[in-house]
């Protein structure tokens, strides 16, 4: 699941018009790149949840045929923040883990490599230091597991959930980090460390960074 609904507030005046999802990172949409990293992790089948200007999203991707994807919608009347917008889409995504991409996330990371959910853990998320442009970090972590809140890694935006998380939720407005915060008190976290480039693009600052760093060509 990409989550594209939000409304990039910081973003502006930019995403006035624009989805933030849609704006043009490194030659093309940041959506456009994300649809191919998970394409080439082998992945066929991607929902997206929509709410601010997102019928241009659904004009952009269509079906997803172009990205080798089946592409399906989540519409949000009102924005139901992250996991408002999971649990309303849980019909879509089925009784398997699934994955989930934050829409203003870019990386090196190759999704391929992106650890299978243990038995015993409801979230799996990926990880990375805490990058010189966050003040604080969110998690602590050792040997596999998140142990507890903290300030030592960062989370990703890219994570593998259980639909059991949702177990009992009822549908409406509500942070993904909630249910984080549950399974890392239970036990039930697991992650793995990036040592890719990452960055979420949450200003415009950010934006002109990460179209202008000196990457690898191969991802013009």
């Amino acid at each position: 699941m990409l989550l594209a609904a939000g409304r990039g507030a910081r973003l502006r005046p930019l995403t006035d018009t624009v989805p933030k999802p849609l704006l043009d990172v490194r030659g093309r949409p940041l959506l456009e790149h994300q649809l191919r990293w998970l394409a080439a992790a082998g992945i066929t089948d991607v929902v997206i949840n929509l709410h601010h200007l997102g019928e241009q999203i659904a004009g952009f991707c269509g079906t997803g045929t172009q990205f080798g994807l089946t592409v399906r919608y989540s519409r949000e009347r009102e924005l139901l923040e992250t996991g408002g917008g999971i649990r309303q889409a849980l019909p879509l995504l089925g009784e398997a883990p699934f994955l989930i991409l934050n829409g203003d996330i870019f990386t090196t990371f190759d999704f391929s490599t992106l650890e299978d959910l243990p038995d015993w853990a409801d979230i799996h998320l990926l990880l990375i230091p805490k990058p010189d442009f966050r003040a604080a970090g969110d998690f602590e972590m050792a040997d596999g597991r998140i142990t507890r809140r903290g300030d030592a890694y960062v989370y990703c935006g890219i994570a593998v959930l259980r639909p059991r998380l949702f177990t009992g939720v009822e549908r409406g407005k509500f942070s993904l980090r909630e249910l984080y915060f549950d399974a890392v008190d239970a036990g039930r976290a697991s992650a793995q460390i990036c040592h890719d480039y990452w960055i979420d693009i949450g200003n415009i600052e950010q934006l002109e960074s990460v179209n202008s760093v000196n990457l690898d060509a191969s991802l013009n």
